[in-house]
């Protein structure tokens, strides 16, 4: 049985303060659970899970300490409305500066929707992307929205900050900035190595990341819609751009 304070210190990771001041953060349900054991097990701290569930993973968490709950105590730990079996609590990633020579990166400046964030990261996995680089204002990495969307791709992809967008200022690579206006990117070959600056939600790609760019691509539109989700043009464009 857990402690109240147990329990609390577990809620209190759903803030961004208390996971900046323990390095540690929540993910939350079977799937990603497993996959953030299977992936990186020396990352997990703890596990709380219900009976059922812990009786058909002992041999997956024989060496993190397991603790097994009644779905009461599940609820009240969990930062979901509805909790979902098993919730983990890991150490928080050593983040390394990219080298973007051979290799594709994402550039996000001023991605706030933690959902988006979150799967763009997962995109970035499936494409093979190792690296995503953070320009200031985008969602915290922890957040529990973004980790709960990556499906533990946090685990896979490598996620750096260029806060003042000091780096992204040094490379020598090609920089392809994806906005409403550019040329279409079903007329481009494939990117070997280079950047993909993706932009915020409903501002795009402020100009200083503009001037950057080598290229201006876009996805030709045929209706009527405004614009496209971030992270669905994103998985639209490296589908054309990565092979």
């Amino acid at each position: 049985m857990l402690s109240k304070k147990e329990i609390k210190d577990i809620q209190s990771l759903g803030l961004k303060k208390h996971r900046a001041e323990t390095g540690l953060f929540v993910a939350e349900g079977p799937k990603i659970v497993s996959e953030l054991l299977a992936a990186v097990p020396g990352q997990v701290k703890r596990v709380l899970a219900l009976d059922e569930w812990a009786q058909s993973h002992r041999e997956q968490v024989r060496d993190i300490p397991l603790h097994v709950v009644s779905p009461d105590e599940l609820q009240r730990a969990s930062g979901l409305q509805t909790a979902n079996q098993v919730l983990a609590v890991l150490k928080q990633f050593e983040s390394k500066e990219p080298v973007v020579r051979h290799n594709l990166c994402l550039y996000l400046d001023a991605i706030q929707d933690p959902g988006n964030f979150g799967t763009i990261i997962r995109i970035a996995d499936w494409f093979g992307i190792k690296d995503v680089v953070c320009h200031e204002g985008c969602a915290d990495l922890y957040n529990p929205k973004v980790v709960q969307s990556t499906m533990a791709s946090i685990a896979r992809v490598n996620v750096w900050h260029d806060r003042d967008g000091a780096w992204i200022k040094q490379q020598k690579v090609p920089i392809l900035a994806a906005v409403l206006g550019g040329a279409s990117v079903y007329q481009r070959g494939k990117l070997k190595e280079g950047i993909l600056l993706i932009g915020n939600e409903s501002k795009g790609l402020q100009p200083a990341l503009l001037e950057l760019a080598t290229e201006q691509i876009t996805i030709p539109r045929h209706g009527e819609a405004e614009s496209l989700n971030a992270a669905v043009a994103t998985g639209i464009i490296l589908s054309h751009l990565v092979g």
